[in-house]
């Protein structure tokens, strides 16, 4: 997100847009301590630490870009940068997150937005944008695939009968067919502090990869952040959630256009909208490598 009090322009002599490097990482975290105050700077060091983690496409920047003046950085904006595996082709997907320019700085901070957004082989995602800044968001050429979100209760699901499934942990190896990929996908984002499951059918297994939430002053939930299709979830609903049920998530927030059948809860329309721009359109239940999974943002 950008915000907007500008009240003095300094001049541009003396400012560069430049990636994020290591020795960036403590005057950055301390930057955006200050533009988003409900994290602090141990959060940002944490944040820096899960990106360092991240395995980065080569070519693309590990941390994102920062704007400084005089050597001082008053702006800069986080980048999310992932090889996607889609059947048997590979894409780059990008999450622009954390935005942030010092107030007198402000004017220039499209500068940091250029940047980012320079590959035309690349699908950018904006997954948390607030409400003021949507309409700039749409200038920059993005467009909206995620209308709101569905808040599930799983664990109703199936209560007298369903599907004959086992849910376990990712760190356990099924004993039916599975793909790799998945389970290595599973396990980087269990590492991300996210909540990785195998479910388990007599035929082979099923990824599902879930962030912890608070929400509301206090309500447990979980995001769904990777299925391979949310039909899935829905099949699989009832064994799944009684399973977050035991780790005090009963509630499920789901990316979605319009209520899901099948699953008991509410569709809540213009809540939490997700924006793309690139050549690939992203599909719902698809939040893998994103700031909502990597840095729990």
């Amino acid at each position: 997100m950008l915000a907007v009090n500008a009240n003095h322009i300094v001049p541009a002599s003396g400012l560069r847009c430049r990636q994020i490097t290591e020795t960036d990482v403590d005057a950055v975290a301390s930057l955006l301590a200050r533009g988003f105050p409900a994290h602090s700077r141990e959060f940002w060091l944490g944040a820096f630490a899960q990106l360092k983690r991240h395995d980065t496409p080569p070519g693309l920047p590990k941390y994102g870009y920062l704007l400084e003046s005089a050597g001082v950085v008053v702006g800069a904006i986080l980048l999310i940068c992932t090889s996607i595996r889609t059947g048997d082709t590979t894409a780059i997907r990008c999450n622009l997150s954390s935005w942030y320019v010092d107030p007198p700085f402000r004017p220039y901070a499209p500068m940091l937005v250029s940047q980012a957004l320079r590959r035309r082989d690349v699908t950018y995602l904006n997954v948390s944008s607030a409400p003021h800044t949507r309409p700039i968001i749409e200038a920059q050429g993005f467009s909206r695939y995620c209308d709101g979100i569905f808040v599930a209760i799983p664990m109703l699901n199936g209560l007298f009968g369903g599907p004959r499934v086992k849910v376990f942990d990712a760190d356990k190896e099924p004993h039916v067919s599975f793909d790799a990929g998945d389970q290595q996908m599973l396990r980087e984002h269990a590492a991300h502090g996210c909540i990785s499951l195998w479910c388990a059918t007599a035929e082979r297994a099923y990824p599902f990869v879930f962030r912890p939430r608070v929400v509301r002053g206090g309500i447990p939930c979980a995001q769904l952040i990777y299925c391979c299709d949310v039909a899935e979830f829905v099949r699989f609903a009832g064994p799944i959630g009684r399973r977050l049920a035991r780790y005090g998530k009963p509630f499920v927030i789901i990316d979605a256009n319009a209520p899901i059948a099948g699953l008991y809860g509410w569709y809540s329309a213009g809540n939490m909208p997700k924006y793309y721009k690139g050549p690939r359109r992203p599909r719902l239940g698809d939040l893998a490598y994103t700031e909502h999974a990597v840095l729990g943002v």
